[in-house]
Order: structure tokens, then sequence, then C-alpha cells
């Protein structure tokens, strides 16, 4: 049976020549025209003769992600619908500034995790994207940067649909090839992957030693609050999820970032910023404030400014490094917990 030649390793692809009696260069050749060209079939590989790319057509097959559509924002947020090979939907969102384009990521159809606050966790769950499906979706990001900002990506935060770290070993290889010579040849140093707290798949990112930063979605340092908002906690609780990133950064020597979103009357008080404060005793932290941003069906509100500031003062006062963080593309669903693809 035909293989996708996208799901298979340059070392597969290397014994594939090898038995058809060709060198195994040809491998690093097809290699690059996955990853660095995004070829689209086999007829795109121009320094590989006709003879072979009949074999590698009789032997494997492309599937490839589209752009189905876009959206705009006002504040120059672009929000694209990319169509999988099966039919299925996700999104991804370009994000510029004055001296970047950041491109937030996903990593599953749907989310099993039902964070309440989150409009992707009410889709419910479908399936993992490949490894290759998350890398293509960036490298169409990257082109889509080039043509509408003239710059290409500078930075990826690994935090649209679904959560990486249950798609662990996908995540990793599609971020390895980002970083690789014959892939967008990006700096770990610009990647930031987010995850809700999976105690495993952190220690696991410890002990493999990644170079890319790492984002916790808290929200709250209170368990009964958490477990309330965030399903997840009740097996991952704070007291773990603590111990787990004092283990990460004892192993990586990284600086972590806590990303907390404010709801008004829920998490915004200054006894929860106090808990907050806390609860960053033990690893080097900076903190994101992060306005909520509502979605159809959810209940909450956003904390209003005022109470905002007087968080932040709070944790300012325990020398704590906080960064109030601005929403885009609101006016397209584009902001953080609102991606949900539908047509």
């Amino acid at each position: 049976m035909k293989k996708d030649i996208k799901n298979i390793s340059i070392e597969e692809l290397t014994d594939f020549f090898k038995s058809i009696n060709e060198k195994s260069f040809r491998a690093k050749q097809v290699y690059e025209w996955l990853w660095k060209k995004n070829a689209k079939n086999f007829n795109e590989m121009t320094n590989i003769s006709k003879n072979i790319r009949e074999k590698l057509t009789e032997n494997y097959f492309f599937n490839s992600l589209k752009i189905h559509s876009f959206q705009k924002s006002t504040d120059k947020t672009i929000k694209y619908i990319f169509e999988l090979s099966d039919g299925l939907l996700i999104e991804g969102v370009l994000i510029p500034s004055k001296k970047r384009v950041t491109a937030c990521v996903s990593t599953q159809v749907g989310c099993a995790l039902q964070c309440k606050f989150c409009d992707t966790g009410a889709m419910g769950f479908t399936r993992d994207l490949t490894d290759a499906e998350i890398y293509e979706h960036i490298f169409l990001l990257n082109q889509q940067s080039l043509k509408v900002f003239e710059k290409k990506l500078t930075n990826i935060v690994v935090m649209g649909m679904g959560e990486p770290l249950m798609n662990y070993k996908n995540t990793l290889l599609a971020l390895q090839k980002v970083t690789e010579t014959n892939g967008l040849e990006m700096s770990p140093s610009r990647i930031t992957l987010s995850t809700v707290g999976i105690t495993k798949g952190i220690r696991q990112l410890a002990d493999d030693n990644i170079k890319f930063n790492l984002a916790i979605s808290l929200h709250t340092a209170d368990d009964i609050k958490r477990s309330e908002l965030m399903p997840i906690n009740k097996t991952n609780s704070i007291k773990d999820l603590s111990k787990a990133l004092k283990y990460f950064h004892e192993k990586t020597n990284s600086r972590i970032t806590i990303e907390y979103i404010l709801l008004k009357e829920i998490n915004d008080s200054h006894q929860d910023a106090r808990e907050l404060a806390a609860f960053c005793r033990d690893f080097p932290v900076k903190i994101n404030l992060i306005e909520y941003n509502p979605t159809a069906n959810s209940p909450y509100k956003k904390t209003n400014m005022e109470r905002i500031e007087q968080f932040k003062e709070v944790l300012d006062s325990r020398n704590m490094i906080v960064n109030l963080r601005q929403s885009r593309g609101k006016d397209i669903n584009a902001a953080c917990g609102q991606l949900i693809s539908k047509i």
C-alpha cells in the first residue's frame, strides 16, 4: 500500500532509495522539497529524474493542506481556516506588530479539555494533527506573512486549537522541522508552547531538554476555582503543577511564562493576586495578564481596567515581572479562546 510521503522519516526515505538501487543523497533532496519548499507533488521535484519520480509516485502519495478562507481584523490580525485532506478544518492566526509577525498555530482538531472560558473546548475533540499537518500550516502562515506583511514569521506561539502536550510526539516533530536548516530555520527561542498544565508532559519536555519556551495557562492558583474553570486540574492539581514546573526549571534553566485571563469577580481579587504570586515563588516567571474575550455561550465577563491595574499592583509589590497583554483579532474571533472552526 502507498504511504503518505510526509509521514515517513528521512531514514525510511534513504532505505527506499537503497532498495531501488539509487544513491542515498536522493533522500535529502526529497526531504528538502517536502519541508523547505513545501512541494505539493513529485513533479515539482525538478532536480530528480522522471524515472525516480515515477517510482516515488508508485509507492507514496501527498496529503496537503489548503487555505479554505480567511478574515482580516481592523487591527491587521488575520485568521486563516485551513482545510485538511480529510475535509476537517483548523485555524491559525497571523498577528503583526511593528517589528514582528507572530503565528498562532494549532495541534489538534478541536480540544478535549473543555475549559469553561474557551470556545475551542466547546467543539469537542476530533483528532490529533500529524506532525506534517502542524508543520505545513506553519509553513503556509509563513508564506502568507511574506505575501501580506513582506516579512517572514519572527515568532510562533503554539496556542491555537488543541492541547499540544496531548499530541506530544507530533508537536515536537513539527517544531523540530521548523528549526531545521531543511525547514524554516527558526531559532527555538522564538517559539513558545502553551499548555493547560499537564504535569507528565511538562516533565517529559524537561527530560527531552527542549530549547523552545514554555507557557502555562494557569488562570487561578486556587485548586477549587481552577477545577471549576479547567477540569484538567482535577488530575493535575496546583501542587503537582508547581512541582512539575520546578522540575522543568531545574532541568532547563528556563524562565516560564504564566498566562492569566482575568474574569470579573471570579479570579481578579487581591487575594487571587496574592495566591498567584505565592505560586510563582519556586521558579522564575513572567506573568502575562490577559483580558477576557467573550465567547458565545460563556457566563463570564471581562474585568475592568481599574481592577486589572489593582491586580497588577499586588504582583508588582512582590517583584513579579508582569505584562498586560492586549488581545488581537477580537472582531474576527481570532483572540485567545475564540478559535472554533466552522464554515
